[in-house]
């Protein structure tokens, strides 16, 4: 670990205290002049970090820049690969390309400030700004068959809520099959991707990737996004993203070892009882939604008025 990485750390871990940088020095094992080179190279990268005569050094409470040092402060499993970026074409490409070549363990993640190229659903982009999200892939090595994904997504839409309500307050619904809103506006989506065993079908790995946006971006949403986006936060509210990823990742892993569909996941989902548009292979319809089966599949009564099961889809809830 570098001086600037060991220095990060231990501010974080005394975030908003004072420490001299004599007591820098001697808990770090290097010299002054090191630490203060350190320190502000952290600066250049944008950490606020207080100094007062006769008193030291302080990271300021408030600082909102990711870093594997702050994130594995709050992290259950730390033996894992873990990486933070400013940017990143795409973190579920990344991990999963790596995950493969470098045999990564459970719950290995990475985490971005933005994406040039983020994923979503049916080779859509994830409009992934600087400055207003958090950006996470967390690779998984599941004993599950490709046909038992649906649980990993449903895990995944869990664990968002829980962190989020835990660290940000905000209560958030589930729309069938990945996405969380708030009200009527989409404001995180989520991508799992399989790699499988060609022979038995078994899953040899998992990466979910999860965009949640958290503040408005500069300009707002572009395009159609501007008519079906928005965010948790408003801009002047600050939350720990670090802990919020941390959280995310901490609650992924514990619902994935649960047999099944979460109940939070039937219980938080705003589509049943609603009309709404179903993209399911080729063909979009406007279908009643009942309820969500145990196994996660959507209950609707068609066209017909007859009872379907749709065991995936891309569900629209604006049908104008």
């Amino acid at each position: 670990m570098s001086t600037k990485s060991e220095l990060l750390k231990l501010l974080e871990s005394h975030r908003g205290e004072y420490l001299s940088g004599e007591e820098l020095a001697s808990r770090l094992g290097y010299s002054r002049t090191a630490v203060w080179k350190a320190m502000k190279n952290l600066r250049q990268e944008g950490y606020r970090i207080l100094a007062v005569n006769n008193r030291g050094y302080a990271l300021e409470t408030d600082n909102d820049i990711l870093s594997v040092e702050a994130v594995k402060m709050h992290l259950e499993h730390r033996n894992v690969f873990m990486q933070v970026e400013k940017e990143i074409s795409s973190t579920n490409q990344y991990l999963k390309k790596k995950g493969i070549e470098e045999n990564l363990p459970h719950g290995s993640f990475v985490a971005a400030e933005a994406q040039t190229e983020g994923k979503g659903r049916r080779g859509r982009t994830f409009y992934s700004p600087a400055g207003s999200g958090l950006y996470l892939s967390v690779l998984m090595r599941p004993k599950r068959t490709a046909q038992e994904s649906l649980t990993l997504t449903a895990a995944a839409a869990v664990a968002v809520c829980r962190a989020v309500e835990e660290v940000c307050g905000v209560s958030l619904g589930i729309k069938w099959v990945n996405d969380l809103y708030l009200g009527e506006r989409k404001v995180c989506g989520i991508l799992t991707e399989a790699v499988t065993d060609f022979e038995t079908g078994d899953i040899e790995l998992v990466v979910v990737g999860i965009g949640l946006n958290l503040r408005m971006p500069a300009g707002g949403f572009p395009g159609e996004l501007s008519e079906v986006a928005g965010a948790i936060l408003g801009d002047d509210v600050y939350v720990d993203r670090n802990l919020l990823t941390a959280g995310i990742i901490n609650y992924l892993l514990e619902e994935a070892e649960k047999e099944g569909i979460p109940e939070a996941y039937i219980s938080r989902n705003i589509v049943p009882g609603r009309r709404v548009r179903v993209a399911y292979g080729t063909r979009v319809r406007s279908v009643e939604a009942e309820k969500i089966l145990p196994d996660g599949r959507l209950l609707v009564k068609n066209e017909q008025g007859e009872e379907e099961i749709l065991p995936c889809g891309d569900v629209s809830l604006n049908l104008h």
